[in-house]
């Protein structure tokens, strides 16, 4: 994650925003009460206004408002994570929270004593799958509980929570489980809050195991993805070297894979009794409500819930590591290093010292990490980061290696920067600008409602008082150079644990057969008596607000006649900055590797790393990026500071300095950045395979420049590329406060002769081919199998945007769709699937038809068939179409583009052919839709389409008989895919 980097100028703009008032103390707490008689604490000086409420059952209330959009994030929490699983029974808490989205006794059931009387069979059957430990038994066994299971999923009915809440227009839905807290997300329009509460009071009150092998195969499905994961396997590795004797590296939140094949509804039960009460929980909503009208509809729907004792487990504290601990991971992505140092945990007074070294080490700017390795291409990347949870933290340093460079070089590069901080080899001013850095970071996250409500969680979790942590940056401020080296020299020595990610096999997978499990019931067409009378609640009316992007998108000029468009910052004194050219890789792709090159130089004033920190000391970021039919020059910071920086871009831009070294090294980077990409599965699969699935060898992806070319180039052409940039037509886009300076500044410092800027050179096309009969197979180390089949589709049409969109919420998009109900929730065959119909993103490409499964292996042929009938065949179900164009209409109608987004959304629909906002058109056609548009939709644009199937897997593990019938199969070369020379030396 980058991390962002501001100047000491900032100390004004913080003042402005917080209005600290120096006769209070900072931060202080204060106890009111409201009209409605409910107390609440709030915080003097608090830039999130927040209202904390503690019902008189120990639930904790956190309010913040934002009235920006009208949208309210809601976060539902639970002190209860992996941490608490019992140790014979790991990844609990998180199949809880899966279980937590099948019902109640009155959500998801037809008849729920009559359901009950096969649950308890089917929770007896798993304590005697558990106990038995005879193979043959315990399929025997499971088999029982398979037919229990579909004669229960005879009255159940799957997805009605999800029906609901995504009735409301409700986004992201979704929940999380960690080490100490499970988290139930949504965001929700700010109209439909009595919905909303009606369904989550009703939610937590009883937990009902329903559906429960079949989600327990799809849990397993994703504990398959993490052993398809070496960034997670690495990760576990640090946290079982740090924490030997702790659950934090005894158990990991999925769970053991002999346990989630053994759980014990029993089990669940009693942890959900035992943490899910309202004095370890809280409810968090951050947006467009108001406090005093919202707390009394939360007491209504939760003050009934029963409090009971609870004591969270302690732990024995772990022993100083007194020597490294080295360990190893393998698996098939390119070679890395994780170096970590335990910490003490959140709240703690380290974790204010060690976020602050740990950013003088790593801003993507000027720390010690960004400068001596990155800037300098010591290695391939590199940086850090830190974690807290309530018993320990630990801070992480991280990097790749160069070609030809080991892991425990760079390792010995990263210790080499912690050891300059224990040096106090930094200069002083690095610590006044990390702060600043992270005030500004908060403000920018504060006003955001969902970051704000994850800022309410991490203090509710931690059992932190939020004065507490708005005063964190205050007591950082506070300490001095001498303080971080004698901090600095007590934490980190001999203390630290190394995980090398080895390229090769893991020999730890874990591998199962398919279960077997018959297909359950859904009953899309049955409805409970609670989403019956659910449905007959009424909102009040939130009306769609629709942008006029003349009128919200200011035009001026500059002296010498630049069009700049422009928008008023309204919140605060950032601005951004972008100098745009409509022509981008297209056009000239050496603009792009131009433009790469140009971060890692210095001018005849600056070298590379003094010019870094210039650009920090004015608290300015600037970027040169090329895109495929744009590029763009931009600078964003602190007004007041606008012209300093453009004066420091306009003299990079003009005074940039070639050197052989630095372009040598940056083109062993590019090679060796290829090679690294070619071990991604996500980038074989979604990059390389899509690409080659349009457009075969002809493809914007594999026309690159090949090595020999890349040696050939001189540093001074790409200088000399950049430079030129300048003399082709080019337009300004401003976002920020005082046009008119940022107008006299490009006036001053932008010196260009528009009526000589050329035209751009003409852009390349790459021609879309024709999908069908074609199946391309990647051999990947993996124990999930990957299928997409994509279909082209019809030139992009304005007209199909709305049933396209009516579409893909109905049929293939979230939790409540047709393809998620039966490939994961019916017939337990994937952790992941969807379909969608894609809108091409450029007037006269083409549209896509694509549908997905993630799978293991031995799954893959029966997930394909189901998948195939679906996309042939469209379930109708009329009661289930309302649902989806009801959310989809209120999701337009709370929609609110806002900002600088106003600018670069026209931007998008421009290339669409549009002048106005088309949402306006889509919201009036859903309103007037059927079920029978979607059925025309269906056969006209998804039925019969002719696929090229995409495929990534173990070849070890896959049925090539059952793809041969979708396709002659050609099992593709991943060099082939990216045009990347095979085994090509790198210069070291």
């Amino acid at each position: 994650m980058k991390k962002l980097v501001l100047s000491t100028a900032f100390a004004f703009l913080f003042l402005l925003a917080c209005k600290i008032d120096s006769k209070k103390e900072a931060y202080s707490s204060s106890i009111t009460k409201d009209a409605n008689g409910f107390t609440y604490e709030s915080f003097n000086n608090d830039p999130t206004g927040l209202r904390l409420y503690t019902l008189d059952n120990g639930l904790k209330v956190y309010l913040g408002k934002n009235t920006e959009e009208p949208k309210i994030q809601t976060l539902i929490a639970v002190r209860a994570g992996s941490k608490y699983d019992p140790a014979d029974n790991t990844g609990l808490a998180h199949y809880l929270e899966h279980m937590v989205f099948k019902g109640t006794d009155k959500i998801g059931t037809q008849d729920f004593e009559k359901e009950k009387v096969f649950l308890n069979q089917i929770s007896d059957l798993y304590e005697a799958h558990k106990a038995e430990s005879d193979t043959i038994k315990k399929k025997d066994i499971y088999k029982k509980i398979d037919s229990v299971s579909l004669l229960a999923s005879n009255i159940s009915i799957a997805n009605e929570y999800d029906k609901m809440v995504s009735s409301l227009g409700a986004e992201g839905t979704n929940a999380f489980t960690s080490n100490e807290q499970t988290v139930y997300v949504n965001k929700i329009p700010s109209n439909e809050v009595d919905k909303w509460l009606q369904v989550e009071s009703e939610r937590f009150k009883t937990l009902v195991l329903r559906l429960f092998h079949t989600e327990l195969e799809a849990v397993y499905e994703e504990f398959n993805r993490g052993q398809d994961s070496d960034g997670r396997k690495q990760y576990f590795a640090v946290l079982e070297g740090l924490y030997p004797n702790h659950p934090y590296g005894t158990q990991s939140t999925i769970g053991k894979s002999e346990h989630l094949k053994n759980p014990s509804m029993k089990a669940i039960h009693n942890y959900f009794d035992t943490y899910y009460v309202p004095n370890n929980m809280a409810v968090i909503m951050v947006g467009d409500l108001d406090f005093e009208v919202t707390i009394k509809k939360i007491n209504n729907s939760f003050g009934d819930y029963t409090s009971k004792e609870v004591s969270h487990p302690t732990f024995p504290e772990e022993i100083p590591l007194a020597n490294p601990i080295k360990k190893e991971v393998y698996g098939p992505t390119a070679e890395s290093i994780y170096v970590a140092f335990r910490t003490k945990g959140k709240g703690d007074k380290e974790e204010v010292m060690v976020t602050l070294i740990d950013y003088m080490l790593a801003n993507s700017n000027a720390g010690l990490i960004d400068l001596n390795l990155n800037q300098k291409q010591m290695v391939q990347s590199a940086s850090s980061f830190t974690n807290f949870n309530n018993d320990y933290g630990f801070h992480l340093l991280y990097g790749t290696p160069k070609q030809g460079q080991t892991l425990d070089q760079v390792k010995n590069l990263l210790l080499e920067q912690l050891e300059k901080i224990k040096k106090g080899e930094f200069e002083d001013w690095l610590l006044d600008a990390v702060v600043n850095d992270l005030r500004l970071s908060k403000i920018k996250s504060f006003e955001n409602s969902s970051s704000t409500a994850y800022e309410y969680l991490g203090a509710f979790i931690g059992f932190q008082d939020w004065n507490k942590r708005l005063s964190m940056l205050d007591e950082m401020k506070k300490i001095t150079k001498e303080e971080v080296v004698l901090f600095a020299n007590e934490l980190y020595a001999d203390n630290y644990v190394e995980v090398h990610k080895i390229k090769g096999e893991d020999k730890s997978i874990v591998k199962v057969e398919n279960p077997g499990i018959t297909p359950i019931k859904i009953n899309r067409d049955k409805e409970s008596d609670f989403i019956k009378g659910f449905n007959k609640l009424t909102s009040p009316d939130l009306k769609p607000q629709f942008v006029d992007y003349k009128s919200a998108i200011k035009e001026t000029k500059t002296k010498n006649g630049l069009n700049v468009s422009y928008i008023e910052n309204p919140n605060n004194d950032i601005f951004n900055m972008s100098i745009i050219f409509d022509m981008g890789k297209d056009n000239d792709p050496m603009v792009s590797l131009a433009a790469g090159y140009l971060d890692y130089l210095g001018t005849d004033k600056y070298t590379p790393e003094e010019l870094k920190q210039e650009f920090y000391k004015i608290g300015i970021s600037y970027s040169v990026t090329a895109k495929d039919d744009k590029t763009y020059v931009g600078i964003s910071g602190l007004k007041e500071n606008l012209n300093g920086g453009l004066v420091l871009l306009e003299h990079l831009w003009n005074n940039a300095v070639p050197d052989q070294e630095s372009y040598d090294k940056y083109v062993d980077k590019i090679l060796k950045g290829r090679q690294d990409s070619k071990t991604q599965k996500g980038n074989i699969f979604w990059n390389g395979l899509m690409n080659y699935s349009k457009y075969g060898e002809n493809s914007r992806l594999r026309d690159i420049y090949t090595m020999t070319e890349l040696r050939a180039i001189t540093p001074l052409e790409l200088v000399d590329k950049v430079k030129a940039l300048r003399n082709y037509k080019q337009r300004i886009f401003y976002y920020g406060k005082d046009v008119d300076n940022a107008i006299a500044s490009l006036d001053k410092n932008h010196n260009v002769n528009v009526a000589s800027l050329k035209d751009y050179p003409e852009r390349k096309k790459y021609e879309e081919k024709e999908t069908g009969g074609n199946v391309y197979f990647v051999d990947y180390d993996m124990v999930q199998s990957e299928i997409l089949l994509l279909a082209k589709g019809a030139e992009f049409d304005a007209e199909k945007m709305a049933v396209s969109r009516l579409f893909n919420t109905y049929f293939g998009s979230g939790l409540s769709s047709i393809v998620f109900q039966e490939i994961r929730e019916s017939k337990s065959l994937a952790y992941s699937a969807f379909s969608s119909y894609s809108n091409a993103r450029e007037k006269g490409n083409s549209d896509y038809v694509m549908a997905y499964v993630g799978t293991q292996a031995n799954k893959l042929p029966e997930a394909v068939d189901a998948m195939m009938e679906l996309m042939t065949t469209m379930p109708e179900a009329e009661e289930q179409f309302n649902q989806a164009k009801e959310a989809t209409l209120k999701k337009i109608a709370a929609e609110r583009i806002t900002k600088s987004n106003i600018f670069w959304t026209y931007e998008s629909l421009k290339k669409r052919g549009f002048e106005n906002d088309n949402r306006e058109a889509l919201y009036n056609a859903i309103k007037n839709m059927t079920l029978n548009d979607l059925k025309t939709f269906f056969n006209t644009n998804i039925k019969g389409e002719n696929y090229n199937v995409m495929v990534i897997g173990n070849k070890k593990d896959i049925d090539f008989k059952a793809l041969k019938k979708l396709g002659d199969i050609k099992e593709m070369d991943i060099d082939e895919i990216f045009n990347f020379e095979k085994s090509a030396p790198v210069k070291g």
